[in-house]
């Protein structure tokens, strides 16, 4: 029969105690026969017990707690293999965006850290909300994920709903629920313009307005079924025209002030095909 933690522990301590009082009176009695030494004896066997359980329990309880720990470290990796899964399934269904999952989160997680948030549970939900960020894509029709040209309005429609899908799905799972604000907001902009709310300003969650700016220079420089990669230096001068606009313009001048370093943060192998022949109606912020 397999006992809970607190029963076991309780049981032990019930097993020693009843031990220890039984052979250590036995043990004074045979021993000690003048008054004074049995009560100097007893006085020893007293503190002797209490630092002998209090050992006893430090020791129970770190083993169970050490179990509990590993268990929640388990199930914790779980929920990250789970989450890897939703976004090599994304991958494969929106190829022409090859590594730009990982480069993203790579960037973002630099520009937030010169932003100044440093703690690690901030990060690593920062960290998975970027992961996630197309999650609601994977309710998208090929149509429209794939399309080899300009959305029309009913597929812009379609397309502009990812966010709120992705809202949805990590709103029903506890452990994401703190990873919402990317996925939810990436497309809100500063003026008010953006989807799926048209939020403005400090309104939109910082960690969103963080993104946004990695996102879309991402996907500015690299090519994509609808258009061609621009050359670095018409990207940088379009973000920093969109600040005040699109952006923040105080994450816009965080990213270009340290521009070098946050893309220094990259480790895929991957270079941007730079093309002159672009133009800002082509773009679509998808």
């Amino acid at each position: 029969m397999n006992l809970k933690p607190h029963y076991q522990i309780v049981l032990v301590y019930l097993i020693v105690g009843i031990l220890w009082i039984s052979l250590s009176d036995w043990a004074v009695a045979l021993l000690f026969q003048d008054s004074d030494n049995i009560i100097v004896a007893q006085n020893i066997k007293g503190w002797s017990f209490i630092a002998i359980t209090a050992l006893l329990l430090f020791f129970l309880i770190r083993k169970k707690m050490n179990a509990v720990t590993e268990i929640n470290t388990q199930l914790v990796e779980s929920y990250e293999h789970t989450m890897s899964g939703w976004v090599h399934l994304i991958d494969l269904r929106h190829r022409e965006t090859k590594n730009h999952t990982e480069r993203v989160t790579k960037m973002t997680l630099k520009l937030t850290k010169l932003f100044g948030i440093t703690d690690p549970v901030e990060l690593n939900h920062i960290k998975w909300g970027a992961m996630l960020h197309d999650l609601g894509k994977i309710a998208l029709s090929d149509n429209v994920l794939t399309k080899p040209g300009k959305l029309d309005s009913a597929e812009w429609a379609e397309m502009k709903m990812h966010p709120q899908i992705a809202h949805d799905i990590l709103s029903t799972i506890d452990y994401l629920i703190p990873c919402r604000d990317i996925p939810y907001c990436h497309h809100e902009k500063w003026d008010g313009s953006g989807y799926p709310q048209g939020i403005k300003g400090d309104a939109i969650p910082i960690t969103a307005r963080i993104f946004a700016v990695i996102d879309v220079w991402d996907a500015l420089i690299h090519s994509r079924v609808y258009k061609s990669g621009w050359p670095e230096e018409k990207v940088l001068q379009h973000i920093k025209e969109q600040s005040g606009s699109h952006f923040d313009p105080d994450i816009v001048k965080l990213f270009l002030e340290n521009y070098s370093e946050i893309k220094e943060s990259l480790r895929v192998t991957d270079a941007p095909t730079s093309q002159n022949s672009i133009t800002t109606d082509s773009i679509q912020a998808c």
